[in-house]
């Protein structure tokens, strides 16, 4: 006799049309593939576009804050961080007040491709939200910001 459970394939269609995790994930997924496409050009992904805009502030970001904003660890925050200051877009410095702290500053020329990026990412969005006419833009961000 077995005692491996037996799940109907009933269950597996109502995962499929039913999980909020699964369906958040394959929008994300697309979504990001194409605002990867619009910023290629400026040799930039749509998570490196957003951490250099997160950085778009009249003070230096800390790591803790900057992390908790773009929902990553600080490893995963650090290793993004990495190819964008060889590219000499962003600069982490030693947090004068507390030296286990990291400030982070979008450079010039971090500013600078932001300016020449933003254009496409406005199209690219706008392209977006057109897709959703019943919902809303507004909407969409109000239902995702009361999951997370």
């Amino acid at each position: 006799m077995s005692t491996t459970p037996v799940l109907p394939f009933e269950t597996t269609l109502e995962v499929r049309d039913t999980c909020l995790c699964l369906h958040t994930q394959r929008a994300a997924r697309r979504i990001g593939r194409r605002f990867d496409d619009a910023l290629r050009p400026f040799g930039l992904t749509n998570g490196q576009f957003s951490l250099l805009m997160s950085l778009n502030r009249p003070e230096p970001a800390r790591m803790g804050g900057l992390a908790e904003l773009l929902a990553v660890d600080r490893t995963t925050l650090t290793a993004a961080l990495k190819p964008l200051q060889r590219r000499g877009l962003v600069e982490v410095a030693r947090d004068p007040a507390d030296a286990r702290s990291r400030l982070l500053t979008l450079t010039a020329a971090g500013l600078d491709l932001l300016a020449r990026a933003l254009p496409v990412w406005r199209v690219a969005h706008a392209e977006m939200e057109a897709r959703l006419p019943e919902l809303g833009g507004d909407a969409l961000r109000r239902a995702l910001g009361a999951l997370a």
